[in-house]
């Protein structure tokens, strides 16, 4: 790829994925006791994610929690000694990701930091390095290898749990980079980048994918885009739907009885510019089948960061900056202690 250097980012997902799946030294966490992922953004996605994978592998037996950072560093969400905290922040610099490990510490919690190669000493009692500073806004290979590092903690939590989870993961560099060569029909992107606002929307853990998704699109191109649930999404809000603006479902791998598919249905009858769908086969967006069903998190974003690309390149905005070049913006968001 050439051009951002988001684009450049895209690419070395595979390898970034590929150097952290093949490690053998992540922490243990103690499988019997709570575990707190938190994190803001796009790392909060990412706990949300690992959440998702603690619960649906031990069957429920475990009960993870991913909570935002600001309401745990804060305050307003309480710890307990026996919990097991875990703090994803890309660079380990931003106020209230580092407010829960020292407040965790305080209280004498387990920590976990999952944190980039470049971040400060972290105040936790592991820290698992993650991938480079990212030369781009847009955060991309952060994203995944936070995954990665977070699916290598709970394998080696519940080993008996994540056998074909473990497989799955040294498959899944190959799948990455197939999807990385789908790429979005012109005629698609054209349609979507001239809509506004853009709705997303997923059910379970594609309703992460979403958020995650909704957030690059207007880190990158400027472009107003809200993820939802598809049973929130017919509720109520339906009123608020206008031709001019644009919605992609992405379609589930889990039963939701049938929510996405009548979603699809209604954006099209109330007559919205474009109606597109997201999912391994037979859809407008699509990525390669993941090697392992709790994989699909690291596969369903990519086609959503190639949109983001190629709108950025239609509407004349640039996902390596955010705006950060250029006032009001610059003034602002540059003064910004986060």
């Amino acid at each position: 790829m050439a051009g951002f250097a988001y684009e450049a980012q895209l690419a070395a997902i595979p390898d970034a994925v590929a150097r952290l799946v093949s490690r053998a030294d992540y922490p243990k966490l103690d499988p019997g006791r709570t575990i707190i992922f938190c994190g803001v953004g796009t790392s909060l996605h990412a706990a949300r994610v690992a959440a998702d994978w603690v619960a649906r592998l031990t069957s429920g037996r475990a009960r993870p929690l991913a909570i935002d950072a600001h309401d745990v560093g804060s305050g307003a969400t309480p710890l307990l000694p026996t919990d097991q905290v875990v703090v994803i922040s890309h660079r380990g610099t931003k106020t209230f990701p580092r407010a829960v490990l020292a407040r965790a510490t305080e209280i004498g919690c387990s920590t976990i930091a999952v944190a980039g190669e470049a971040a400060p000493e972290q105040q936790a009692q592991a820290t698992v390095r993650t991938c480079p500073n990212e030369t781009a806004g847009t955060f991309s290979v952060s994203y995944q290898a936070s995954l990665a590092a977070l699916a290598g903690i709970i394998a080696v939590t519940f080993p008996r749990e994540t056998a074909t989870f473990t497989a799955g993961l040294a498959e899944l560099p190959g799948a990455l980079a197939a999807t990385l060569a789908m790429q979005p029909e012109p005629a698609l992107v054209e349609a979507l980048a001239a809509a506004t606002p853009i709705l997303i929307s997923g059910f379970g853990p594609d309703f992460t994918t979403a958020q995650e998704a909704a957030l690059k699109i207007k880190e990158g191109a400027w472009l107003w885009t809200e993820a939802m649930s598809p049973e929130f999404a017919i509720h109520g809000t339906p009123a608020s739907y206008h031709p001019q603006m644009s919605g992609i479902v992405i379609v589930p791998d889990l039963d939701d009885g049938g929510r996405s598919l009548l979603l699809v249905d209604v954006l099209k009858r109330l007559g919205l510019k474009v109606v597109a769908t997201c999912g391994t086969e037979n859809a407008s967006l699509t990525f390669a089948q993941p090697p392992h069903p709790l994989l699909r998190p690291f596969l369903a974003i990519l086609p959503f960061h190639q949109l983001t690309a190629e709108f950025a390149r239609l509407r004349g905005t640039d996902p390596d900056t955010l705006h950060g070049h250029r006032e009001p913006w610059k003034g602002v968001m540059t003064g910004l202690k986060l």
